[in-house]
């Protein structure tokens, strides 16, 4: 079979499901096993030891020198190395997250003020966060608030891996849709009835629109802008910030400015604008803690 084709591609990634599933689980048990801060250091070392040696690392250093053209070479390359300490660290954490209580000594909580003051509203309310720090953390952002909440995810193309994701998720409270039609059908019904919901919005969306992301447009999903202005929900910013080890700041920001000027889609590109801002402003504080290795922008 020619190696090229489409057909062996397919194979070879349904052959592969299996395997990769299976050295999934096995991290995932061998991370379970031992103490948090033990599975956090180990995995931490592990990806920084392995990740700078792949082909990602490329991808994430193009970002990088085009995000901060004033950076040194090195510079960018101890970024890159944190980038994946970081990414193994999260990947160790997952067993351990339903330990991890917000307000403890794991998680510290900043501004949940901003957040309850959607509570009780009477209007439905949209949380907004990124790939920084360890993002599955941002699960707990419903017990926080003592709200029930729907989060949108992308599942991982690996059906083991996500069987793993959902174990990590399990003490969420509420509901969780995967992007797509179905979910956004979920979602649209679940605030009409005044419903909360919390989005990751740093990931590329081929059919999105282009917004400014450190000084290059980068397709952008619409969705947060569309449901605020159709439902009148303010946006809350949430950022998680790894602080050392296996501890964490989660903040809650005020609530963006939501301006209507009767061109919706001006509306829209101007609350999506503010987004990536905020997100642009936490990533430049922290680079190693963002995923670099997302295709981001345009070739």
């Amino acid at each position: 079979m020619d190696k090229n084709s489409n057909l062996y591609r397919m194979r070879q990634k349904y052959i592969s499901h299996p395997l990769q599933g299976f050295g999934a689980y096995l991290l995932y048990w061998l991370f379970a096993i031992m103490p948090v801060d033990m599975a956090s250091n180990f995995g931490g070392w592990l990806l920084r030891t392995i990740g700078t040696k792949v082909g990602q690392s490329k991808k994430a250093r193009n970002n990088l020198i085009k995000a901060f053209p004033e950076k040194s070479a090195d510079e960018i390359e101890k970024i890159i190395a944190d980038m994946w300490e970081n990414l193994g660290r999260s990947a160790a954490e997952i067993p351990h997250l339903h330990k991890m209580r917000p307000g403890g000594s794991r998680i510290e909580i900043v501004g949940a003020e901003n957040g309850r003051a959607l509570k009780d509203d009477g209007k439905p309310g949209l949380f907004f966060t990124g790939h920084i720090g360890n993002w599955e953390v941002s699960m707990c952002i419903a017990v926080v608030l003592e709200m029930d909440m729907m989060s949108v995810y992308r599942a991982p193309d690996n059906p083991w891996v996500d069987d793993l994701f959902m174990r990590a998720r399990k003490t969420f409270r509420g509901q969780l849709v995967q992007k797509g039609p179905d979910g956004a059908r979920k979602l649209t019904r679940f605030m009409k009835q005044g419903g909360h919901a919390c989005m990751l919005v740093d990931q590329k969306m081929s059919d999105g629109i282009p917004v400014p992301f450190f000084g290059r447009d980068a397709m952008t999903a619409p969705a947060l802008a569309q449901f605020a202005l159709k439902y009148d929900a303010p946006i809350i910013p949430v950022r998680v910030e790894r602080l050392q080890g296996a501890h964490f700041r989660m903040t809650f920001y005020p609530a963006l400015p939501v301006t209507r000027t009767g061109d919706r889609h001006a509306d829209v590109a101007k609350i999506m604008t503010d987004v990536n801002a905020v997100l642009e402003s936490w990533i430049r504080e922290r680079p190693e803690q963002w995923l670099w290795v997302h295709r981001r922008w345009p070739n």
